[in-house]
Parts: structure tokens; sequence; C-alpha cells
């Protein structure tokens, strides 16, 4: 079995997102989600063509987090558009068990680059 290896990680900006009283309150999840998939991309000099998936957590996958959040950020984020997404919405787990089935594709041989994560917006109304 192959291994697989994490070889980087960024964080978006925490903040209020209350309406009315929080600096990211006007962000919609997938323009936070997109700006960490840029920051990804640009730091590690990525050839977004090479991703062959991008696996992405919310926990609550309604309202503005509907849909598939990681396909929409990664095609906001510019990456290529042979780079596939999927989300998954497993509550407060959502970010890890991405990151823990990005690993176990990597390791069955099924893929090899994958960029996984999470973006939570919870105050976003539905």
């Amino acid at each position: 079995m192959s291994e697989a290896w994490i070889i980087d990680a960024c964080r978006s900006p925490r903040g209020i997102g209350k309406q009315g009283k929080g600096a990211l309150a006007g962000m919609h999840p997938q323009h936070i989600a997109a700006s960490v998939l840029k920051a990804i991309a640009s730091r590690n000099q990525l050839d977004t063509a090479e991703v062959d998936d991008i696996i992405w957590g919310t926990s609550a996958q309604v309202g503005a987090q509907s849909g598939d959040l990681a396909r929409m950020a990664a095609l906001d984020a510019g990456f290529d558009l042979r780079a596939s997404g999927v989300t998954l919405d497993r509550f407060c787990g959502s970010g890890i068990t991405s990151v823990n089935l990005a690993a176990g594709m990597v390791m069955s041989g099924m893929e090899d680059l994958i960029i996984a994560g999470g973006t939570e917006m919870m105050s976003m109304p539905a």
C-alpha cells in the first residue's frame, strides 16, 4: 500500500460572520474555500490540471453552502476544469473526514493528488 503525505496546510481567516456584526458576514462560503485553494496552489506552484480530486467538508449543506461547494470553490479559485470536486456533510467532523478520505484514496492507489479540507459559515442564513 502506498503512503499518503500532507504537503501543506492553509487556514482561512477566522472571524465573526453574523450579519451586521462581523467582517466576514458578507463573504460566501465558496469564496472562503476558494481563497484557501488559491493559496495552496500558489505556495506549491501547483499545476491544477494534475489535481485528481478536491474533497471538501461542510457541516450544513443547505442554503449558500448547498450544492457541490468543492467544485464551485475550485472553479472560483481558477483551477483547471479537469480537477473534480466532491462535498461531504458529516457535521463537525466534515473537514477531518475529507482529509481521511483523501488519504485513503491515495493510499489505495485510486488517486495521486487530492486537496482536502472544509469550510463552515455557521452564521450564513439558509
